[in-house]
């Protein structure tokens, strides 16, 4: 073959292997982490008391895990307005945080349980275009910087120093807002967050619409620029990590609620309410490991 019909020959032939390798990589998944976490098995969650969140308590040494639901409200807490608590947290030292909302107000509420046993009330009142919604609280691996969020679609978490745990909190004054963690990605209706690390959060979302991430109720990852603190604001960057698990005897609208990561066996659990009738039956908590 002659040196120039060679050189075609080549070219064309490299044309084509630029071309089949594109189709190739267009029509393969997308690298991601969708893989990260793998369903380990699941428990029955009790619509009553483990229906909104649950966290792992390691202080005292054998404690049950704690979850929270419309019964689990004390009376002397539901009858002054608080009638809904999100998706709890408890720092390594032992002190349990329960987020309460009430139907209208100007306020949120932090209901803390002391490693002795004793109960306080932190108020925060809202910021200006600061949503009533308290879902869920998380609470940092220094103990002294708690994450909240808002309902709906969002591009921020709140922050706030710990109640009960920074020094500079107290049940007789407000609970300041002391920074914000700015999203990179809007995340909608998140039902609680846990740290994995003093900058990484996992994030259970109850989308319904599935337009942001390609699919309905994904796992989020949360990946932040630095450990939150009261003395600036600090980015966060969203992954989708996969969907959770959406399985009953029943059809219909599923609802995702509270996370928790226990980083002494490194389980994740979430909590996922079934649908219709199913509610009582066949709700369950998720349990994941990594892979």
């Amino acid at each position: 073959m002659p040196l120039r019909a060679r050189q075609r020959c080549h070219a064309l032939l490299a044309a084509l292997v630029t071309l089949t390798a594109t189709a190739l990589l267009a029509a393969a998944p997308p690298a991601s982490a969708a893989d990260t976490w793998t369903e380990a098995g699941s428990d029955r969650a009790d619509p009553l008391t483990e229906s909104q969140g649950l966290t792992s308590v390691e202080v005292p040494a054998g404690s049950a895990n704690r979850y929270t639901g419309i019964g689990t409200i004390p009376i002397g807490v539901s009858t002054r307005g608080w009638n809904h608590v999100g998706d709890p947290d408890a720092s390594y030292d032992g002190h349990y945080i329960e987020p309460y909302q009430a139907d209208s107000g100007t306020a949120k509420m932090y209901r803390v349980q002391a490693p002795n046993g004793a109960w306080s009330e932190y108020v925060h009142t809202l910021s200006p275009g600061e949503a009533l919604n308290n879902s869920w609280v998380a609470v940092s691996p220094d103990g002294q910087w708690m994450l909240s969020g808002e309902w709906g679609t969002m591009t921020r978490f709140l922050v706030f120093p710990t109640p009960g745990v920074n020094a500079s909190t107290s049940p007789s004054a407000n609970l300041p807002q002391a920074a914000t963690v700015t999203l990179d990605h809007a995340v909608r209706d998140v039902q609680g967050c846990d740290f994995v690390s003093a900058t990484q959060l996992l994030c259970s979302s109850d989308d319904p619409a599935g337009t942001l991430f390609g699919y309905t109720k994904p796992l989020l990852q949360i990946d932040l620029s630095a450990a939150p603190t009261g003395s600036g604001n600090v980015s966060g960057h969203v992954t989708a990590l996969r969907q959770l698990p959406l399985r009953s005897s029943c059809s219909g609208s599923f609802e995702a609620e509270g996370i928790d990561y226990d980083r002494r066996t490194g389980t994740l659990r979430v909590i996922v309410v079934s649908p219709g009738f199913c509610v009582l039956t066949d709700s369950k908590t998720y349990r994941f490991n990594r892979s």
